[in-house]
C-alpha cells in the first residue's frame, strides 16, 4: 500500500465521513421500502440522521469549503437541502398507519432528491474539487469537527427543527 493512502486511512477526511452518511441514508431508505422491520423506528432514524447531516453540512463543511471553484455547487445544495427538509417535514406530519400511501410517495421522492444531491452533486461535482483544492490536514480537520457535531446532534432529535428550517435556504457565507 503506498504511504499516502495508509497514511490517510489513519485520518477522519470528512469526503470519507459524508460518504459514509450518504451510504447510511440510502440503506435506511432501502430499509423503509422494503416494508419490513419496524417502518416508525427506521424512519425516526432516517429523520434524524438527515437533519443531523444536512445540519453538518451548512454549519462546518460547507463553509469550511467555500471558494470561488464551490460557490455555485454550494448555493445549489443548500437550495435542495431545503426541498429535502421540505418533504421530510410534510412526512413527519404523517400518520404511518393511516397515510401509508402518501409516505410511500414522499418516500420516492426523498429518494430521488437524496441520491440527485448526495450523488450526483456532492460525490460526483463537489468532492472531486475539494480532493484536488484540500490536503489531507484540511479534510481531516473537516472531518474531526463534522463527526464531533453530527453525534452531538444526534444525542438529540435533530428531527425536531426540521419544520423550523423549511421556509429559506441555509445562509452561506460571502466570498
Amino acid at each position: 500500500m503506498p504511504k499516502a493512502k495508509k497514511k490517510s486511512a489513519e485520518t477522519i477526511d470528512v469526503l470519507e465521513i459524508l460518504r459514509d452518511q450518504h451510504t447510511d441514508v440510502d440503506d435506511l431508505i432501502a430499509k423503509l421500502e422494503s416494508g419490513k422491520g419496524d417502518r416508525e423506528a427506521i424512519f425516526t432514524e432516517l429523520a434524524d440522521k438527515l437533519a443531523a447531516h444536512a445540519t453538518v453540512e451548512e454549519q462546518i463543511f460547507y463553509p469550511g469549503v467555500m471558494n470561488k471553484q464551490t460557490a455555485e455547487l454550494l448555493h445549489e445544495s443548500v437550495e435542495e437541502h431545503l426541498a429535502v427538509k421540505r418533504i421530510l417535514a410534510d412526512m413527519l406530519a404523517l400518520d404511518l398507519d393511516e397515510d401509508e400511501d402518501v409516505f410511500n410517495a414522499k418516500l420516492a421522492v426523498l429518494k430521488d432528491t437524496v441520491s440527485h444531491h448526495a450523488h450526483e452533486e456532492e460525490e460526483g461535482e463537489l468532492f472531486p474539487i475539494l480532493e484536488d483544492i484540500l490536503d489531507e490536514d484540511d479534510r481531516a480537520g473537516l472531518g474531526n469537527d463534522v463527526l464531533a457535531m453530527f453525534e452531538e446532534l444526534l444525542e438529540g432529535e435533530p428531527r425536531q427543527q426540521v419544520p423550523e428550517e423549511t421556509t429559506a435556504a441555509a445562509p452561506l457565507p460571502a466570498l
